[in-house]
């Protein structure tokens, strides 16, 4: 990690985030509410830097394919993680569900390397949310995706 990846004191997205002091994350922070299947996919981080928001993900042998690969499923449920950090990228932290999901797989990702999300929110009304991005490894894009929120009232389980 880089001069410009020590930690901020405050969290990218105002909600349920916990800074990472542990390398390799000192600097990103964790969302806090309960995913099981995220939890079991991930962990997955977020900060944000001079671009705006930034995910991060390390895959390890828990999400390959009998290729030897990061598992598509797991760069979908990765791509659906920045999907949510993207659309709160302009303040709080959103609560909804995922109405679509669209993915293209561009390049292969090894396990062991840094794969990170950015995207942008191309539209947030008052019951939808719409976010294109891209996954990548270093500087080669992996995936990009487009998908859709739905806000929900209440808060994520804790």
């Amino acid at each position: 990690m880089s001069d410009q990846d020590t930690p901020s004191s405050q969290s990218p997205i105002r909600g349920n985030f916990l800074p990472e002091d542990q390398a390799p994350w000192q600097g990103w922070w964790k969302w806090a509410g309960k995913d099981p299947f995220e939890d079991a996919s991930g962990p997955f981080f977020v900060k944000r830097d001079e671009r705006g928001i930034v995910t991060g993900f390390l895959p390890d042998s828990k999400n390959v394919n009998g290729h030897g690969t990061v598992h598509g499923g797991a760069l979908m449920t990765f791509a659906d993680y920045t999907l949510f950090m993207v659309a709160g990228s302009g303040g709080d932290e959103v609560y909804g569900v995922t109405v679509t999901m669209n993915s293209e797989f561009i390049n292969a990702a090894p396990p062991g390397q840094l794969l990170t999300g950015r995207g942008e929110c191309t539209r947030a009304g008052r019951s939808l949310i719409f976010v294109r991005g891209t996954i990548s490894s270093g500087d080669a894009v992996v995936m990009s995706f487009s998908g859709t929120i739905k806000r929900v009232k209440g808060t994520s389980a804790h």
